[in-house]
């Protein structure tokens, strides 16, 4: 999985490159998470994992701690997680996930993004069997820890373990079932392991090949999507250029 792992983290860098734009995205998450399962992050798995995110990309303190507080404030907006799938064009397989305070708003944007772009909005869970949906941990590895014994461990919560380059240094990249994600991390933490970040990964089954010129006209429906500021995540099963 890990090149092309590398290839969606380059979609992402590119995506949220711009560092206002990745402190918002973060932090609607933690909002959400900080109202689901309260604002302690040591009761708060999930919102404990999303702070660890947060300093990994550089947010700065007084952001997450009002991203938090904003879970509790009654005038602050419901947001609410809502996923769109559909295809663009040349069949490309699109899952666009969104945090959003106003349903109508979104729906009409992702259905007019699709509409412009040669391509069509589905139902949900339409497209859900071109997807595994995966937890993904990025650990900084410890040479205490040894490989072999972490990675057979790992096999309980139906994870895999590779070794990977990251930004500055070497990481273990942890695949797992979606729905593994908290028992992972509980299991990381009893280890003393480092979680540098974690998230959802949507990963295609299959990629479909297209043509650069396919590939431009899909390119531009995907900007379209990434630049709107409801959208958290967009996947789709497009293959990477080599």
């Amino acid at each position: 999985m890990g090149r092309a792992f590398e290839y969606r983290k380059a979609r992402k860098l590119k995506r949220w490159g711009n560092m206002s734009r990745t402190f918002t995205r973060i932090g609607k998450e933690i909002t959400i998470a900080a109202k689901a399962g309260g604002p302690d992050p040591d009761t708060n798995p999930r919102l404990r994992a999303l702070m660890q995110n947060a300093k990994a990309a550089n947010m700065p303190k007084d952001t997450v701690e009002r991203a938090i507080k904003k879970a509790t404030d009654k005038d602050a907006g419901d947001y609410k997680e809502i996923i769109y799938e559909g295809y663009g064009p040349h069949g490309i397989a699109i899952v666009v996930e969104t945090a959003t305070d106003n349903n109508q708003r979104t729906v009409a944007n992702v259905r007019s993004y699709f509409n412009k772009h040669g391509g069509s909005l589905g139902t949900q869970g339409s497209l859900s069997f071109l997807f595994d949906h995966k937890s993904v941990f990025h650990v900084k590895p410890d040479e205490a820890t040894p490989l072999e014994e972490l990675e057979l461990d790992l096999m309980d919560f139906e994870a895999e373990l590779e070794s990977v380059e990251g930004e500055e240094n070497e990481e273990w990249l942890i695949y797992g079932a979606f729905d593994q994600y908290s028992n992972i991390q509980k299991f990381l933490e009893e280890r003393g392991l480092e979680i540098v970040s974690s998230e959802f990964e949507r990963i295609p089954t299959d990629y479909k090949e297209v043509t650069a010129e396919q590939r431009e006209a899909i390119e531009k429906l995907l900007e379209k999507f990434e630049e709107d500021e409801d959208v958290q995540n967009v996947f789709h099963n497009m293959k990477e250029e080599d």
